[in-house]
């Protein structure tokens, strides 16, 4: 559900963890935000409803979390199949109390052969290690309306903002916005040379998300 997502997305924020939540209540331009930073590195956990999970496509996706069985099959199919695309591998878990125990016996017959279990005492003995995004993001004020492309904001990190190639990662491209990854070391010093020089000659607002 919506605001189950935001409380998880919240609690995984609490213990350190970078996560967002991505669901049928946010504004166009509010998921655009939360599917760049995820797709860029900038956040390592995505904590999605089935709905807003269904067309996602990202590639190179290494784990897949259920944090409660589907009631259907079908949809539990939809949601592994997010990871191990395309030749790639991934894992798939699902979380499961034994009140949805009937959830997964669905599924068994569904599919006609038995679920693996793993060992939760094993898995709570396991001190969480949230991991440290690579990247930050930075959202500039203009896109394609302006006639702004990637070469500029590239252009303008390497010159004005003095970075090296290798610094700057994924540049995505809106109508009326973009987005840039840059490492997170280097990330307020960008921030601060973008802000105070220019992109193919313009003054433009950028922050950072």
């Amino acid at each position: 559900m919506k605001q189950q997502c935001d409380e998880l997305a919240a609690e995984l924020g609490n213990q350190g963890f970078s996560a967002l939540a991505l669901h049928g209540d946010l504004e166009q331009r509010e998921r655009d935000s939360v599917l760049v930073q995820f797709a860029n590195q900038s956040c390592q956990v995505l904590v999605a409803t089935d709905v807003a999970a269904r067309g996602l496509d990202i590639k190179a996706l290494p784990l897949v979390i259920n944090a409660e069985p589907a009631r259907d099959p079908e949809v539990h199919t939809h949601r592994v199949g997010r990871t191990g695309r395309a030749g790639e591998a991934g894992l798939a878990v699902t979380l499961c109390s034994p009140a949805q125990g009937h959830k997964i016996n669905r599924l068994e017959s569904e599919r006609g052969r038995p679920v693996a279990w793993g060992d939760t005492e094993i898995l709570l003995s396991v001190p969480a290690q949230p991991l440290v995004p690579a990247m930050k993001t930075l959202c500039i004020a203009a896109g394609r309306k302006e006639k702004l492309r990637p070469g500029d904001v590239l252009g303008a990190l390497t010159g004005e903002a003095g970075l090296s190639g290798k610094s700057v990662g994924k540049i995505d491209l809106f109508d009326f916005q973009c987005f840039v990854a840059v490492e997170a070391g280097q990330v307020r010093r960008a921030l601060k040379r973008l802000e105070d020089g220019k992109i193919k000659g313009r003054k433009l607002r950028v922050r950072l998300v």
